[in-house]
């Protein structure tokens, strides 16, 4: 329940910058400027928790904002971090990135592909699976989001959507421990 009223108050206004951005030819601009958002909340559990505090003065989180990404930010993306806060929103900030880039995704025929790898992907090795996901998915272009794990020992573990590739070393032996422990 919790999930579907918060995904019913970050969808309008996903949609909204969206909107904003499309009309004044800034869906790559706020795409970058969403990026830089995710980023910062990323990085600081501190900042996550100052915006979501109900308790915290307003004009106190426009100004934290303000020097995070003064001249970071268009100033209508700015505007609408400031309106967030105004309409006490700003603790659904990184949900609505989130699905502003979704969005903006589909808009473009764009799929995100969810890669993790025990090791670092070469160029090349990223070039082989943003076509095969292009292949799989009818895509026009495909955006990674790149994870390492170890545990993989080898191999990588491909997520688009609901779709899960796995061509890691740990899935093969995985499949290949069942198939073992079936009877024959």
């Amino acid at each position: 329940m919790q999930t579907t009223i918060r995904g019913e108050l970050v969808e309008p206004y996903a949609e909204a910058l969206l909107s904003l951005a499309q009309s004044h030819n800034l869906a790559d601009q706020f795409q970058q400027d969403s990026g830089l958002i995710l980023d910062l909340l990323a990085a600081s559990a501190e900042l996550q928790e100052f915006l979501a505090n109900p308790l915290i003065n307003p004009d106190a989180k426009k100004n934290v904002l303000r020097q995070l990404t003064v001249d970071k930010v268009h100033g209508y993306f700015l505007n609408f971090l400031m309106l967030l806060v105004d309409r006490r929103r700003i603790n659904l900030l990184a949900a609505i990135c989130q699905q502003y880039r979704a969005l903006l995704r589909k808009l473009r025929n764009i799929v995100l592909a969810e890669v993790i790898s025990a090791v670092e992907l070469t160029e090349q090795q990223r070039h082989a699976v943003v076509e095969k996901v292009k292949t799989m998915t009818g895509a026009a272009d495909v955006e990674l989001a790149i994870a390492i794990d170890p545990e993989l020992l080898g191999g990588v573990v491909i997520k688009v959507g609901s779709q899960i590739f796995d061509a890691s070393l740990r899935g093969q032996l995985r499949r290949l421990s069942v198939s073992l422990a079936q009877p024959v």
